[in-house]
């Protein structure tokens, strides 16, 4: 039994097994397309939250200015993001042999941790404003701002969300779909002004905490999303797929254990397979190689794939335990 590694790019032209499909790296060029992405939403973002800071200074909607909270807050998880995708383009070392993929997973965090103070900032603002009302002026461009603000959000959503799923990035994805229900609430706002038209005053904070009610759903699911990630969670789709292709590579009889874990965007597999024992190693050798070639072109999200080629009559985990030993004045002890 014997295990074999292959990456699906060049992390060091001295290794002969590296191995690349063209000339661009393909981790360089999602982290770079991630980067691309943070940075226009940014300049979307800032855009829409400036113009809406300026209608809030004149009119005094406290509803416009939980969305505007809520809109600054959306922009600033983009800086995290930001950094994360320019750390996962440099190589891996001694310390971080997996490479620093995992740095977008915990901008995922911040990100969640952000939205959810931006819904207790924007609670708090509309429960005092519902204690102490304050009169709303210029409700034509508190509308408008609102308008305005629903634009932008679903254009950086779309971005968002295109983006993260092409390089498989959770935390893209869940920036998408906070920018996504930022849009949502904007329109809140326009419902907002159309109340206190209509002479009902206490519309505007009332909006104001449906908005920041609106938040906390997404406060839930992004950190599931997220979470799952942190504590190498994978969808079990994913694990089928790879059993699908190895089963159908030739000269693989069995896959008896497969092991998976996303480091930010790049997705990590390990894999048992079962060949026959009278395979030469050389034989063998080639099974595994071209199986995990497979792999690597049917499933483009796999970064990286180690797999460990067994006997069919000796595959699975259960043939890799040592049994209860001593050695070197040691108790009796077991390896798994």
């Amino acid at each position: 039994m014997f295990n074999v590694g292959h990456s699906h790019y060049h992390s060091d032209p001295d290794h002969s097994h590296d191995h690349t499909h063209g000339t661009i790296d393909p981790v360089l060029l999602t982290t770079e397309r991630g980067i691309w992405a943070v940075k226009w939403s940014l300049v979307g973002l800032a855009a829409t939250a400036i113009l809406q800071i300026i209608v809030v200074v004149f009119s005094g909607s406290i509803a416009l200015l939980a969305d505007t909270i809520h809109n600054v807050a959306d922009a600033a998880t983009g800086i995290p993001l930001w950094i994360a995708f320019a750390l996962a383009r440099r190589q891996t070392s001694r310390r971080f042999t997996y490479g620093y993929g995992r740095v977008e997973d915990v901008a995922g965090v911040m990100i969640v941790l952000t939205i959810l103070f931006s819904a207790v900032v924007a609670g708090y603002e509309s429960i005092n404003r519902l204690l102490h009302p304050q009169a709303v002026e210029h409700l034509w461009a508190v509308a408008v701002a609102s308008i305005i603000g629903f634009a932008g959000n679903e254009l950086v959503a779309i971005l968002r969300i295109r983006v993260g799923r092409e390089i498989n990035s959770a935390a893209l994805v869940v920036d998408g779909y906070h920018s996504r229900v930022d849009g949502l609430t904007s329109l809140g706002v326009l419902f907002s002004a159309v109340g206190v038209w209509l002479g009902y005053p206490l519309t505007d904070p009332i909006i104001g905490l449906v908005i920041t009610v609106a938040i906390l759903p997404i406060v839930w699911e992004s950190g599931k999303a997220v979470f799952t990630r942190l504590l190498d969670g994978v969808d079990p789709e994913v694990t089928d797929e790879i059993t699908h292709a190895l089963k159908h590579a030739q000269g693989v009889h069995d896959v008896t254990e497969i092991r998976l874990r996303w480091s930010g965007h790049r997705l990590y597999a390990e894999v048992n397979v079962a060949v026959s024992p009278k395979l030469s190693v050389a034989e063998a050798h080639a099974i595994a190689m071209e199986a995990r070639h497979q792999l690597l072109h049917h499933l483009p999200y796999l970064s990286k794939v180690t797999i460990h080629i067994d006997p069919e009559n000796l595959s699975g985990e259960e043939h890799h335990r040592i049994i209860e030993h001593t050695h070197e004045g040691l108790a009796t002890h077991s390896h798994r």
